[in-house]
C-alpha cells in the first residue's frame, strides 16, 4: 500500500478517481489514446469531470483532509483543463493545416504556392 493513503480501500478510491481523470484528460486531446492519436469528445470529457464531483461529494468527510484537499485539486484541474480545451483543439487542427500544407508544397511543388522573386517590379529596384 501507498504512504500516501491512509487504507486500502483509499488507494482503491483513488484509482478510481485516476481512471476517470485520465479519460477526461483523453478526451481533451491532452493525453494520446493507444495508436497515438488524439481524441476530442468534450462530452465524454464533461462526463468524467461530473462523475469525479459526484464522488467527491459522496466521499466528504469520508476521507482525510490531504485526501480532500488532493480530489479537489483534482477536479479544479480538470475543468480549469475543460475550459482551455476549445482553444488547444483549434490551434492543434491549425497547426496540423500547415503542416499538411507545408508537406503538400514539397510533395508537389508544381501545383505550390509561387513567389517569383528573379525580376523587379515596377517601381522596383
Amino acid at each position: 500500500m501507498s504512504d500516501t493513503f491512509k487504507d486500502e480501500e483509499t488507494e482503491q478510491l483513488f484509482q478510481l478517481v485516476h481512471m476517470f481523470q485520465r479519460s477526461a484528460l483523453l478526451h481533451m486531446g491532452m493525453l494520446p489514446d493507444n495508436e497515438g492519436n488524439l481524441l476530442y469528445n468534450l462530452a465524454e470529457a464533461k462526463a468524467g469531470i461530473d462523475m469525479l464531483q459526484v464522488l467527491q461529494n459522496k466521499t466528504k468527510g469520508n476521507i482525510t483532509e490531504q485526501e480532500e484537499r488532493m480530489f479537489r485539486g483534482i477536479v479544479s484541474e480538470l475543468q480549469l483543463q475543460f475550459l482551455k480545451a476549445p482553444n488547444r483543439r483549434r490551434v492543434m487542427e491549425d497547426t496540423l493545416a500547415e503542416s499538411e500544407t507545408v508537406r503538400e508544397t514539397f510533395a508537389n511543388p508544381q501545383s505550390g504556392p509561387v513567389e517569383d522573386l528573379s525580376t523587379a517590379k515596377d517601381g522596383e529596384e
